[in-house]
């Protein structure tokens, strides 16, 4: 028997996963795993993108056709590299959006105190 149908996760595939954190719906289809529906739940899906976050390769290489590690490792590694990019454009949108919030509010509380 080998590794994949005793159900054992080899410790190369496990880590963290920044295509399932970032695009857990369209990443689930993608792999043929489920879970990441689960964001879907209101509330509940601010610790479930973590969980895919963390456990998305395990689930990917349960559910996967892929029989060599390094092809798994190629593919999830595109969605790695996509899913890093989008979060830093995430992060620098958000930084933005409060440092042009900020930028705002000090506008027209400059204004209002200068009439």
């Amino acid at each position: 028997m080998d590794e994949e149908s005793l159900g054992i996760i080899p410790d190369e595939i496990k880590g963290w996963n920044w295509g399932a954190f970032m695009f857990n719906i369209t990443w689930g289809f993608g792999n043929k795993s489920y879970l990441p529906l689960l964001c879907l739940v209101p509330v509940f899906n601010i610790i479930w993108v973590f969980v895919c976050g963390f456990k998305g390769n395990e689930w990917a290489w349960q559910k996967c056709d892929h029989k060599d590690i390094e092809i798994f490792q190629a593919v999830q590694k595109s969605w790695n590299r996509a899913g890093l990019v989008a979060f830093v454009i995430a992060i620098i949108f958000i930084v933005l959006y409060f440092v042009f919030i900020a930028a705002l509010v000090s506008v027209f509380v400059n204004d209002y105190y200068n009439y």
